[in-house]
């Protein structure tokens, strides 16, 4: 049972609740179940770390997908994270062609009330959070150019990850290989779309590393949506001792200037798919982003039993944005303007011990973790106009200093009771706290500062059964939560000053049961039935004025079926494909607000009204033939299903079936091996909206995707 506590808990309950937590997970074992020669045991061929240790994918009681390399390898523009997504069932990624904002990734529909940034998932990069202590996270610095896989875990076993893990993503960069590689490659597409890459790697006795350079540019499909990312990503590996390892990571990225076309209304989105928003073009929207970020992992085996993991983490992400806020709205001596600025340092520490022992003659696998992060924000608020000047830095209206952080406790237990069993259970405890200070008060404007904080525990419980040497049966239970983020209790719906800390964490019981099929041949699938039941769900009160409030909506339901496949057809000829059917929709009635400012809600969303921003039904498929050299071809397309657009009406976006298909030719001599490819997207030319923004009140809900276009690409690889 959850245990979910929106008051607050004084210091010293809090800290006892975890140390018992902890010291219930670090208890010795009995004698009889010390530590003893194990049997050796042959592990599958695919291994995931999304359990926090090295596990059998198919003996995992938890719907987890891998993209390893020969997905991450397709004929792609190699920028954003959903052309490589598709094939993930129950996970929706939606890219916006709109590089001011990031992509919008919901798994299993959490996450999908977020206009921009990503909520309600968690992200990982090479073990480091992207995801902010309150909930927010963003993918801008993950780079493929260096990823060896990414790995995807929905559902309950998400919540051992804490605070807003409605799912979890981690991309993972690939270790450094001998002999030495330099790789050199470049893609050029419709629409001035160019990306260039560098990547290095190399291994000598103790020591391995990958570094890859990307630059992207891009004149924008859209009107007023020119594009410049320019990104690094290196990782180095190095043996201390017998014993201990040290992965050392650093990324940086900077994205200046990068033009915001805005969303459009359906009307405007019929018409001409290509415009902007007028008021896009009339205040220049613009957004600028310079992130820093290091990392260091150390490992130490003590003995093939016992093991330490310490992570510790630290960077900066600094961004200036300009919004079309109109002037008139910014009279309001409440008014945060029209520019906002901040400065954005955050830090975090996460360590484990991971003991294994044996247990009535089997083997049992002991986790236990500390985990603190936190993220602090100088934000300033702008003017965003001089005069009749519009689009430029005016006067100050707004300076506030926020902190969140979080301290987590956690522990997991995996035992094989039986050869064919698999058992799992664990539970984290999570503190989260917000403060702000208000740091411009006027005679008008009052001060603003608050500080909330929010405790839960979260257990999971999970089996697996191997019913045939090649077909396994698991089921899993768990309890989550999710905090509101700091942009959500920014704004008072009733127009009134300082933040809305009577928003509360939304409470989340999930439970799923699937088959899980893994031949010898090569044939993989999956099939996984889900239901989650959310309490105190979040979303938008209001949006007007480039502002949007936030409320708690009473209960909610996402219950849905998942299938993938990955099927060898022929020698070099493989094909896969998934296919989602989710079901999400508010199971109370509740009022939200039909203006700006409102006092008291007054306009009903009906029970049974389906969450925004979630389709019913997606599909994608691939088909894959050639090998590492020669000719090579590709076809590939995806499905999804109309979207409601907003809670308050039954408008949506029409379903879609998009289609691409490439060729290209891999060649490989003594010095090194490459490929050139051509590529076109979106082969039937069709119109569609890549994404949504959910619940505009001004109804510019769609960011069209671009038509029928062309991508020209070469690789080379340098080898010692």
């Amino acid at each position: 049972m959850s245990c979910f506590e929106s008051k607050p808990l004084s210091t010293a309950q809090s800290h006892r609740s975890g140390l018992l937590l902890l010291a219930f997970a670090a208890a010795p074992l009995p004698a009889w179940a010390g530590p003893q020669d194990a049997e050796p045991r042959t592990l599958d061929r695919l291994q995931v770390t999304a359990t926090r240790s090295a596990q059998p994918t198919a003996a995992v009681p938890a719907a987890i997908s891998v993209v390893d390399a020969e997905l991450l390898d397709s004929a792609t523009l190699g920028v954003s994270l959903s052309e490589k997504l598709a094939l993930v069932p129950g996970l929706l990624a939606r890219n916006r062609h709109n590089y001011a904002q990031d992509e919008q990734v919901s798994i299993r529909g959490f996450g999908t009330r977020s206009a921009f940034g990503i909520r309600g998932v968690r992200l990982y990069l090479d073990g480091i959070p992207a995801t902010m202590p309150d909930g927010q996270g963003q993918l801008s610095h993950f780079q493929l150019a260096t990823a060896e896989r990414i790995e995807v875990l929905r559902g309950p076993f998400s919540a051992l990850y804490g605070n807003a893990s409605g799912g979890v993503l981690q991309l993972f960069t690939a270790d450094g290989q001998a002999p030495g590689e330099v790789e050199a490659s470049a893609v050029f597409g419709g629409y001035g779309q160019r990306r260039l890459g560098l990547t290095a790697n190399d291994a000598f006795e103790r020591v391995d590393y990958r570094v890859g350079i990307t630059r992207f540019d891009s004149d924008g499909y859209r009107e007023h949506s020119r594009a410049t990312r320019e990104s690094f990503n290196g990782k180095a590996n190095i043996a201390l001792g017998d014993s201990g390892r040290l992965t050392l990571v650093a990324n940086v990225l900077h994205a200046p200037d990068i033009e915001d076309p805005q969303g459009l209304t359906r009307a405007q989105f019929d018409t001409d798919p290509r415009q902007a928003s007028a008021g896009a073009l009339a205040f220049d929207t613009r957004k600028s982003v310079r992130q820093r970020q290091l990392g260091a992992v150390y490992e130490h085996e003590f003995d093939p039993a016992s093991r330490l993991r310490v992570l510790a983490y630290g960077g900066e992400r600094e961004v200036s944005q300009v919004l079309s806020i109109p002037v008139g709205t910014q009279r309001s001596p409440l008014s945060g303007g029209g520019i906002i600025a901040f400065e954005s340092p955050y830090r975090g520490v996460d360590a484990r011990w991971t003991v294994q022992r044996q247990l009535a003659g089997q083997p049992v696998e002991w986790t236990v973790g500390l985990a603190h992060d936190r993220q602090q924000q100088d934000r300033s608020g702008f003017e965003n106009f001089v005069g009749d000047q519009l689009g430029v830095r005016g006067a100050l209206r707004l300076r506030q200093y926020d902190t969140v952080e979080s301290f987590d406790q956690y522990a997991q237990m995996l035992w094989r009771p039986h050869d064919a069993w698999s058992l799992m259970a664990g539970m984290r405890r999570s503190e989260v706290r917000f403060r702000s200070d208000d740091r411009f008060i006027t005679e008008r404007n009052p001060d603003d500062s608050g500080r909330v904080r929010y405790d839960a525990v979260s257990p999971v419980l999970g089996a697996s059964v191997r019913l045939r040497p090649a077909l396994h049966a698991y089921a899993a239970y768990g309890e989550g939560f999710e905090t509101p983020t700091f942009n959500e209790i920014s704004y008072r719906g009733d127009g009134g000053s300082g933040l809305n800390f009577e928003l509360q964490p939304a409470r989340t019981r999930s439970a799923e049961a699937g088959l899980k099929l893994d031949r010898d041949d090569g044939l993989r699938a999956e099939l996984a039935v889900f239901r989650a039941d959310t309490r105190q769900e979040i979303t938008a009160a209001t949006s007007a004025g480039g502002r949007t409030t936030f409320q708690n909506a009473g209960r909610a339901r996402r219950r849905g079926v998942e299938l993938s496949a990955m099927l060898p057809l022929a020698p070099g000829l493989r094909a896969w494909l998934a296919a989602t059917y989710l079901d999400a929709r508010f199971v109370d009635a509740f009022l939200t607000c039909s203006g700006v400012p409102c006092r008291s809600p007054d306009l009903l969303v009906p029970a049974g009204r389906r969450i925004p921003g979630v389709p019913r039904t997606s599909a994608a498929v691939a088909l894959h033939w050639g090998g590492e050299t020669g000719w090579q071809a590709r076809v590939d397309g995806q499905y999804l299903g109309a979207v409601p657009v907003a809670q308050t009406r039954d408008e949506r976006a029409p379903a879609y079936a998009v289609f691409g298909a490439s060729v290209g030719y891999g060649v490989r001599s003594e010095s090194g091996d490459g490929r050139v490819f051509v590529a076109v997207q979106n082969l039937a030319d069709r119109r569609y909206a890549g994404s949504i923004i959910v619940n505009e009140s001004n109804g510019r809900h769609y960011e069209p995707a671009p038509d029928r276009h062309w991508l020209a690409g070469f690789e080379w690889r340098w080898r010692d």
